[in-house]
């Protein structure tokens, strides 16, 4: 088994850099009213980035395996956040978005699956905990 690691060190308040076996840092921070500067990502947006992240590399590895040309390709994220604390996310839902002419649909829809039910860990860890609903659409330009 594999082991990975991280460090993470405060710079003030509640501004952060972290850094993992990758070895590129990444600023986290909070906004002001709760001691942050407001300089970085929220710890929490970054979720939804790795999720994101994680099966979009996966959709565009399946679809260039297959041939499937794209004129561009990017995902939209949305995400429920509970109203008392811990404010988690309760339900995620990513939207797919694929440029180009003669994109097969069926390719589109095995790539997702692929990518959801087996191939992205991301995806594997966290709908323990919370609902991951997905959407797809195939525009021919885009906008």
């Amino acid at each position: 088994m594999a082991t990975k690691k991280a460090v993470v060190k405060q710079i003030q308040g509640v501004t952060f850099m972290g850094k993992t076996d990758s070895n590129h840092w990444v600023v986290m921070d909070g906004p002001e009213e709760f001691g942050g500067s407001n300089a970085g990502i929220r710890p929490k947006e970054l979720i939804l980035l790795s999720l994101a992240g994680c099966t979009g590399s996966d959709v565009a590895v399946i679809l260039k395996k297959k041939k499937i040309n794209l004129d561009g390709f990017e995902m939209n994220i949305t995400a429920d956040v509970q109203e008392t604390h811990p404010q988690v996310y309760t339900k995620i839902n990513l939207e797919y978005v694929f440029y180009g002419k003669e994109i097969p649909k069926e390719a589109v829809e095995r790539a997702i699956e692929l990518s959801l039910k087996t191939y992205c860990s991301v995806t594997a860890m966290l709908q323990k905990a919370v609902e991951i609903t997905h959407t797809y659409r195939i525009e021919e330009h885009k906008n």
